[in-house]
């Protein structure tokens, strides 16, 4: 064990007592110099394992993500905590980059994001040569395996990283990787004697439930999944773009707020879109596999599978974006069998036959999942070569029975509102109205701040800032989520939001 003291950063930057299962056991083999590989579910907290050792350490961690919008949103996460942080691509001008590149030389910076099709370039290696760095972080590391379910060709050029920086430690982070997926990660980027971590694949506040059904079934339980989540923050996958739009479309007839999402909206609607939801303003989004990647959004309490996925860890990862703050939340898969023919024709028309006979691995896998009437939890677990002692999880369709929603036509459900207000009201000892007015006000602090909402707190936080209701930035402290930094940018704001706050009916 190191002698840092991990939990004073922690505190003051994060708001955290301590830690997650495994996190505190990563950041120390990150302190000592250890290549690290890390398989870790959504939610788990894989990111404070590489920015809690890059602060201590007072330099450089190089985060290597193929996704723009999780650089975009860890950034303003870390701006927020008071860690330097930048990002580097395509999305800057090239006077911005090279500000980036000269501050990283000059070890300004703490974390620095860059794409893998950014390292592969030669100049790139010459600055960060000069650059006072830490150790590289590979994020989304299952992209380097052509046995992972989003292989990418730019990943392959990551095993130069050692031989072009071999004296720094390299950490693999990944949240969906089989067992040969994990073994070719390792190959791969030439790992030295790699510590390994390797959480649970189980996300027991999920509860999984699988229906196969025809078009108007379909359409019904959709909408009645929606009703059940009335008020609360669903993601809709549609597999097409032009289903993105109907489903949009036959919502708004339903009388439910939706927006869509999708690879061919030109860039400022589509980001337009994503803040909407993040913000709050609408609860559904309906989009394709476009959309959710590298988005963390923690008060996801349903996500919806309109289609037969191509994976099963596809699947994993898609409804894995539900319930990150550790709350319950639905992960319904509707499929329709014309779904599995459709994967089909597109398996058979790969040309490569290593391709495609991984192609029809998974889809036998993902088969077998919807159609199997055995508990979904150890499903999956057993896929990523996870050995469970138990054999029912609880929270199923299998183990525990389909919800009230999925058998029953709204006609005859008993009447029963689940707006995110009416749960939240309950931390805040009942009183809904304070909730709302603390929503307001995050509301309005995101948006002059110009980062999404949760970014300046997650929903988890605020609740318990409202049924604590403090009265001083000391008790403000003792709030999980609440550091110094925090503290410092917001204490003032929150105290008074709270004092100025009037319960319906009282002057």
């Amino acid at each position: 064990m190191s002698d840092f003291d991990l939990l004073t950063p922690l505190k003051r930057h994060w708001g955290y007592e301590g830690f997650r299962p495994l996190q505190e056991r990563i950041v120390q083999s990150l302190l000592a110099g250890r290549d690290i590989a890390v398989v870790m579910p959504t939610g788990g907290g894989k990111s404070l394992c590489y920015q809690l050792p890059a602060l201590i350490l007072g330099r450089t961690a190089v985060v290597i993500s193929p996704l723009i919008a999780l650089m975009q949103d860890q950034g303003a996460q870390l701006g927020q905590m008071g860690i330097p942080a930048a990002l580097l691509n395509s999305t800057l001008s090239a006077s911005e980059q090279e500000k980036v590149i000269r501050r990283a030389i000059a070890g300004e910076y703490r974390l620095l994001y860059l794409s893998p099709e950014r390292l592969a370039r030669a100049d790139t290696i010459s600055w960060l040569s000069r650059t006072p760095i830490a150790f590289f972080a590979i994020d989304e590391a299952h992209c380097i395996s052509e046995w992972g379910h989003e292989f990418r060709p730019d990943y392959r050029q990551l095993s130069a990283l050692r031989e072009n920086f071999p004296g720094l430690p390299i950490a693999a982070f990944t949240a969906s990787a089989t067992r040969r997926v994990r073994h070719d990660i390792l190959a791969q980027l030439r790992l030295h004697d790699p510590e390994k971590f390797i959480a649970s694949f189980r996300r027991p506040n999920l509860r999984y439930l699988v229906r196969q059904c025809d078009t108007r079934t379909q359409s019904r339980l959709l909408v009645s999944a929606l009703r059940a989540h009335e008020g609360e923050n669903v993601i809709v996958y549609a597999p097409t773009i032009a289903r993105v739009g109907e489903t949009v479309q036959f919502l708004a007839q339903c009388g439910i707020q939706a927006i869509g999402y999708h690879g061919k909206m030109d860039t400022e609607r589509r980001r337009h879109n994503q803040e909407r939801w993040m913000a709050d303003e609408v609860p559904v989004l309906v989009g394709t596999l476009a959309f959710g990647l590298g988005i963390n959004k923690p008060s996801v309490r349903a996500v919806i599978h309109l289609a037969l996925p191509k994976s099963i860890e596809q699947y994993y990862q898609e409804a894995g974006r539900a319930g990150r703050d550790g709350l319950p939340a639905d992960c319904a898969l509707l499929w329709q069998k014309r779904d599995a023919g459709l994967l089909a024709y597109f398996i058979e028309a790969l040309q490569d036959p290593g391709e495609k006979e991984r192609a029809w691995q998974r889809y036998h896998a993902m088969r077998h999942f919807a159609e199997a009437q055995e508990c979904r939890h150890r499903q999956i677990c057993t896929h990523f070569g996870e050995t469970p002692k138990w054999t029912a999880c609880g929270m199923c369709d299998v183990c525990a029975g389909a919800p009230e929603w999925m058998d029953k036509p709204e006609a005859e459900r008993a009447p029963k509102k689940r707006k995110k207000q009416d749960r939240a009201a309950k931390p805040a000892g009942g009183d809904g109205g304070l909730v709302d007015h603390m929503r307001e006000w995050r509301r309005a602090t995101a948006k002059r701040s110009g980062v999404p909402a949760y970014v300046i707190m997650h929903d988890s936080t605020l609740e318990e800032i409202c049924r604590r209701r403090p009265s001083s930035t000391t008790e403000l402290l003792e709030i999980h989520g609440i550091g110094i930094r925090k503290a410092e940018m917001y204490g003032s704001e929150i105290l008074s939001a709270l004092e100025g706050y009037s319960p319906a009916g009282q002057l």
